[in-house]
């Protein structure tokens, strides 16, 4: 296992750790408890996405980014297991101030805000298997490193990271908590509707406010238009069709909301530089 690098900085005699960069670095480390792991560290901050998972009690430990955390309040056992990612591996931001995690279908838990800067989840009992056998396949993803493991990495944490944002409550409600309403309407309407035709002045006449001031504040504060929020939340979807079902690409465009088939390809390959039949079909290590 590798851990995280060493300290890139202090912000007021506090260590701050960012995710270790080089081309042979994973997308995804996994740490075990050992004397100078980061639970022995004491008070800290990192710049990326962590876990800690405590399997015999059933916990899951959600630190945010940016704050100083308190990993005094961590129930240790001896199965534990820290869970880090570069957030960019799962299209988020690197760098403060990670505005965007806040409408991130799996980064939002991670600026949570929670006191101590931890997020303490318990885990119902049908997940501790998925969890176990999630983090099991990881580690031997990084120890034998075959073609595609880094896919692999990212979809084994790809599900715990589901479970994570369904345990936490949904996007709306922490966007409520950190003091976002009209984004956290804007979000809330688009999940509800991103699988129907779905236009900006849709989603305006939603939150009672006209689609030209709605674009500029969106855009003022995620850096993205709504229409290319409802597009990600839209291509998400046709990802996820095209690689666990056999659907027709006809079908998959109108399940994401756009019924014509051909603007759909379109899009898909706007977005992601090729067609929704090549995406299904590459090699997985690609």
């Amino acid at each position: 296992m590798t851990d995280v690098a060493a300290p890139a900085r202090h912000r007021a005699g506090v260590p701050t750790y960012r995710y270790p960069t080089g081309v042979d670095i994973p997308p995804v480390l996994l740490v075990r408890p050992r004397d100078d792991n980061v639970l022995e560290r004491g008070q800290h901050i990192h710049t990326f996405p962590a876990l800690w998972y405590a399997p015999e009690a059933a916990l899951v430990y959600v630190a945010a980014a940016g704050v100083v955390l308190h990993p005094d309040e961590v129930v240790r056992t001896p199965e534990g297991v820290g869970i880090f990612f570069d957030p960019a591996a799962v299209g988020g931001d690197t760098l403060p101030p990670w505005a965007s995690w806040r409408a991130h279908p799996l980064l939002f838990p991670f600026v949570h805000g929670k006191s101590g800067g931890l997020l303490r989840l318990r885990l119902p009992a049908d997940r501790r298997v998925a969890w176990d056998g999630g983090v099991a396949s990881m580690e031997e993803e990084l120890a034998v490193r075959r073609d595609g493991y880094r896919q692999a990495l990212l979809a084994h944490l790809t599900l715990l990271l589901i479970d994570i944002a369904r345990l936490a409550g949904d996007v709306v409600g922490d966007l409520r908590r950190s003091g976002e309403p009209l984004l956290a309407e804007v979000f809330s309407v688009i999940e509800r509707r991103h699988s129907e035709p779905l236009s900006l002045r849709d989603v305006a006449d939603e939150v009672s406010m006209t689609p030209g001031h709605l674009t500029t504040v969106v855009r003022q504060r995620t850096g993205r238009t709504v229409q290319e929020w409802i597009t990600e939340r839209r291509m998400a979807e046709a990802r996820a069709l095209l690689a666990e079902t056999e659907l027709p690409i006809s079908d998959i465009a109108r399940r994401v909301g756009m019924p014509d088939p051909g603007y759909f390809s379109r899009i898909f390959r706007r977005v992601h530089g090729a067609s929704p039949r090549a995406w299904r079909g590459r090699p997985a290590w690609r």
